[in-house]
């Protein structure tokens, strides 16, 4: 999914080597799990079972640059089991996309997570961004180059804008 490749570039594309980008954080140690299709489109069920995999096999912070509108006791009981554990859970707090009841999305939503808006280029909350008391945090969404592969290619030395809460969750992560 590109825009997977797009917030992990974010976190930790290399940084010191004259290509695109460098990471905010350009030594930290990846573990990429998926919880989309190629689409990019996933259900709660298995992002709750991306969670609970990345849990058991040693993360530390998850990033959870998606949103969803229902947060199922499903994706709730897995987000308390990281907890549990002491794991640190960011996520997107999502996008209005021109019709927004600015309800802050799921898993953002969960008290246990750090629930996260975005800011533009002036340090000011973004257009696009839900905001309200299960935002922990803003950071810079609008206009982020990262890394970003095209879908289906296999130029893995490509580089584009996105926008979005996505794109601040992984600046906080």
């Amino acid at each position: 999914c590109p825009h997977g490749n797009h917030v992990a570039g974010i976190i930790a594309a290399r940084g010191n080597n004259r290509k695109g980008v460098a990471g905010v954080s350009w030594g930290a140690l990846l573990m990429p799990v998926r919880v989309t299709d190629e689409s990019c489109f996933g259900t709660e069920s298995e992002c709750a079972a991306g969670i609970i995999w990345a849990v058991d096999h040693g993360a530390e912070i998850i990033n959870l640059s998606l949103q969803y509108c229902t947060g199922t006791e499903t994706l709730h009981n897995a987000v308390r089991y990281a907890h549990a554990r002491g794991v640190l859970m960011v996520a997107a707090a999502g996008n209005c996309n021109g019709f927004c009841d600015n309800i802050v999305a799921y898993p953002a939503r969960f008290d246990e997570v750090v629930g996260v808006s975005a800011t533009n280029r002036f340090d000011l909350l973004a257009g696009f961004s839900k905001y309200g008391q299960e935002v922990d945090l803003a950071a810079p969404g609008e206009l982020i180059w990262s890394t970003y592969r095209q879908p289906f290619s296999t130029n893995l030395n490509s580089y584009g804008y996105l926008s979005g809460t996505s794109m601040a969750a992984p600046h906080v992560s």
